[in-house]
């Protein structure tokens, strides 16, 4: 049973809950028998409440109160954790902090299990870490995994390399799970170069032409979605 101040924080996202929300989430993230979120429980409490509640206690809260709250099977929790962790990131200049906060987030890697939880966090915790470190290879490590969730931390990962104008990483993690097979890692693959090319079309051009006609079609369309509306056709179509 929860106690002291993991109790708060769950308490103050129970009064916020929405109950049909509660029965919409399962749905909207696939929570079915052999789906990817089979089995996650929600209680229907909005993202920007749960960002308030975050902001109210990130400070208040240590590693190993968290480790509680982003160890629970409701989806809120864990999420509203990750806020947290975030600021706890964000707001420190030290190193070690920083070091321990990364290995929290490693050893917590079972919990960010889905999209949201995955997209809301690993940028701006490991991406930038990573980026700061010049420690590249933790992402890569994460792209050879067998866990789905894993390689797509990796890849969306790289949308702090993007944010500084660094594209290499984002292109070599794409390429290696190109054609992975769940449709979450061809809309993550696609977001991302479409976010390359929002800094820089003609590199997304230039990957694009090596290897456009080998992507899932899900990966193509996120890729070229801000393109000129001629030039996606001819992608669309094999033209090019």
């Amino acid at each position: 049973m929860s106690t002291g101040i993991v109790k708060e924080v769950q308490e103050a996202l129970a009064v916020l809950s929405i109950p049909e929300k509660a029965e919409f989430f399962p749905r909207f993230f696939k929570t079915g028998k052999g789906e990817y979120g089979e089995g996650d429980l929600f209680l229907g409490v909005k993202v920007p409440d749960q960002r308030t509640v975050a902001k109210e206690y990130y400070s208040k809260i240590n590693l190993n109160e968290l480790s509680e709250l982003l160890s629970s099977k409701y989806h809120e929790h864990r999420l509203t954790a990750l806020f947290i962790l975030i600021s706890k990131f964000e707001k420190t200049k030290n190193k070690e902090v920083k070091d321990e906060i990364i290995a929290f987030y490693f050893t917590h890697l079972p919990y960010v299990n889905n999209w949201d939880l995955v997209d809301s966090s690993c940028y701006k915790i490991l991406g930038r870490y990573a980026y700061e470190n010049k420690k590249e290879n933790l992402l890569r490590d994460l792209s050879e995994s067998d866990e789905m969730w894993h390689k797509r931390i990796a890849v969306v990962g790289t949308m702090h390399y993007i944010k500084k104008g660094s594209f290499d990483l984002t292109q070599e993690l794409v390429t290696r799970n190109l054609k992975h097979s769940h449709d979450l890692m061809h809309k993550a693959n696609g977001w991302l170069l479409r976010e390359m090319g929002n800094k820089d079309e003609k590199t997304l051009i230039n990957y694009l032409n090596q290897y456009y006609k080998e992507m899932p079609r899900t990966c193509l369309r996120y890729a070229i979605e801000k393109l000129d509306e001629d030039l996606r056709q001819d992608y669309l179509k094999g033209r090019i």
